[in-house]
């Protein structure tokens, strides 16, 4: 049969299509026709097709069942049907594909492949749907959905309010919240004890603490655990001078102290301080070297403090060190033969001065609270200064006869100490405002005033005006940052002032008149980071010129730097062969051209003529 266009009758279409249904079926299915007066008019006024979704999948009925169609994927009948019903839906309502030549060609197909079934309730109701409602449907022109389609969008539609009814995914939520609060992290397995018998070890009556007779002994007092100090203190009262390389002999030990007293005896002349002209000192410091035999290790640890004899016919250089030694070495003898080691401290040796009046004296101040002097004379090192309390950093004379000092602590205060007076106890403690002292020197011409550095603050005191609480300074350095390390007066005249800080600086100050507060003269930027393994660099004067001090430096290759008070940096120390570490701290001889750093691992070197 061929397809009827909308010219022919509609009533013959009908039942044509009527019987090709039922063929293809096997049951009568009705198909619904537009009249053709209206075809032209659905044409122009066609409802959106979202808007026929919203109104179909809004209506709600009584749950029906669809026609249940088994049939396979890969039949060609089965898609012969699915392509007719979709020209049938996109086609113009009145012009309806005739099925006779898919019927044809469904007839060609084995019948084994295809299987169509029905149900006969589905179908009455479908009949039923598509007579009562779509008539009405189709003649507003409010739908262009055939009635299978608006079915199928029911059914879609009472499902998903059925499964919605179920309210499935509430249980879902409600259940894994549930599982969450209650999941357990395990169950340890109790482990069966073992049922053997375990073996006794057999113990002495000693160990049970029981006599033969079986009577159990007293028990014995805990004894309280012993307080091991690290850096105990040594006996007050004099050391004898016996040196700690025992492999010194005794006639080697007295030649060394004869040489010490005899090089001791200062002519007045020699005391005499005289500056040079610029030039002259910068040639004079082009002409020190450093050779091999001037390098030696003198004490075991890091070297805190140095200092060098004023004698001019003998060089004799003293090296205090991190765990308390004291070693000497006489650069006139060979290096091995020319070391001496004492131990007369137990904690590091941070200060040390032969006594410009006296030379055959060395006093050295250590961390332990103790304040000595090493008597050649006597071969001896009596207790200058003791406190049980305190620890101490640093001291400097405060007299011309060196028989009264000024002593710093690292708690901030100073002590004022006769060395005249009977017993080891100092004449005054004075609180003088400040976290912590580390260094304090005298001022060379006038020496009741004196300089103390601590944590910031730098300041100018006056000894005749100390007292034990309430002190003010009469001077104040300003322009510190950071912790400082050392100040210094300049050697002759006391009109600068040398300091150096952590916050990478060496500051001069003119202290040529001392007012309330002194600005900064001259601001050097320098590399003062030596960290945690290195002793703290200390700028200190030239003892021979007025404008020149001398520090240690952490640039390569490793040097020793001399600077004018102005900033210029004059001359550099360093050999490649023999001077390849850091020298924190050095020295320079009063009247002879010999300048000598300490590193921290107990070496020093000399560079001299």
């Amino acid at each position: 049969m061929q397809e009827h266009t909308p010219k022919e009758n509609p009533s013959m279409n009908c039942v044509s299509e009527k019987a090709e249904r039922r063929a293809v079926f096997g049951k009568q299915v009705k198909v619904l026709l537009t009249p053709l007066s209206m075809e032209k008019e659905k044409r122009n006024k066609r409802p959106p097709q979202k808007r026929l979704l919203e109104k179909f999948s809004s209506n709600e009925g009584p749950s029906e069942r669809e026609p249940k169609v088994k049939k396979s994927l890969d039949d060609p009948t089965t898609r012969q049907i699915r392509d007719v019903s979709c020209k049938a839906s996109s086609s113009p309502r009145g012009v309806i594909p005739s099925m006779s030549s898919v019927h044809h060609k469904s007839s060609m197909v084995s019948p084994t492949k295809t299987s169509i079934t029905a149900d006969h309730d589905s179908e009455n109701n479908w009949d039923t749907d598509s007579e009562g409602s779509n008539s009405d449907v189709y003649l507003d022109g409010s739908s262009q959905l055939s009635a299978y389609e608006r079915k199928r969008l029911k059914n879609i539609t009472e499902n998903a309010n059925f499964f919605a009814s179920l309210k499935l995914l509430e249980s879902a939520a409600r259940l894994r919240k549930m599982a969450t609060k209650g999941q357990s992290h395990g169950i340890k397995r109790v482990k069966p004890k073992k049922t053997e018998a375990e073996t006794v070890r057999r113990r002495s009556m000693r160990l049970q603490r029981v006599d033969p007779s079986g009577v159990p002994l007293p028990e014995i007092p805990a004894q309280p655990e012993p307080v091991i100090d690290e850096y105990p203190r040594l006996p007050p009262g004099p050391l004898p001078m016996v040196p700690a390389n025992q492999s010194k002999s005794s006639e080697l030990m007295d030649t060394f102290l004869d040489t010490w007293t005899k090089i001791s005896q200062i002519n007045s002349n020699d005391a005499e301080k005289h500056i040079c002209n610029l030039e002259r000192y910068k040639a004079s410091l082009s002409h020190m070297i450093l050779s091999e035999d001037a390098v030696t290790k003198v004490v075991k640890n890091r070297i805190y403090s140095v200092a060098i004899h004023p004698s001019e016919n003998r060089t004799l250089v003293a090296a205090g060190d991190k765990s308390g030694q004291i070693g000497l070495w006489d650069l006139n003898c060979k290096s091995e033969d020319g070391v001496y080691v004492f131990i007369p401290h137990s904690q590091p040796v941070s200060c040390m001065y032969f006594s410009p009046f006296n030379p055959v004296h060395l006093l050295s101040l250590s961390h332990d609270g103790t304040v000595r002097c090493g008597d050649v004379t006597r071969a001896v090192f009596e207790e200058v200064y003791r406190s049980e309390e305190n620890s101490f950093s640093s001291f400097d004379f405060l007299a011309d006869n060196a028989s009264t000092l000024v002593v710093g602590q690292w708690d901030g205060d100073v002590a004022i100490v006769d060395r005249r007076t009977p017993g080891t106890t100092s004449e005054l403690i004075a609180n003088i405002n400040s976290k912590t002292t580390r260094t304090v020197h005298v001022h060379p011409v006038n020496r009741q005033y004196f300089i103390a550095a601590g944590a910031v603050n730098v300041c100018i005191f006056d000894t005749r005006y100390l007292k034990p609480n309430g002190n003010k300074p009469i001077s104040f350095l300003s322009g510190h940052t950071k912790s400082v390390a050392s100040a210094y007066f300049s050697p002759i005249t006391g009109n600068r002032v040398v300091t150096t800080c952590a916050d990478d600086t060496l500051r001069v100050y003119d202290t040529s008149s001392l007012s309330s507060t002194i600005p900064v003269l001259t601001a050097v930027r320098h590399n003062n980071n030596t960290g945690r393994w290195l002793t703290r660099f200390r700028a200190i004067w030239d003892p021979k010129q007025e404008d020149c001090f001398v520090v240690g430096s952490m640039a390569r290759p490793r040097q020793i730097e001399i600077f004018q008070d102005t900033g210029e940096r004059l001359h550099s120390f360093y050999n490649v062969d023999y001077l390849g570490s850091v020298c924190s701290i050095n020295a320079v001889h009063p009247t002879k051209n010999i300048l000598v750093g300490g590193n921290s691992s107990g070496r020093l070197h000399v560079f001299k003529d």
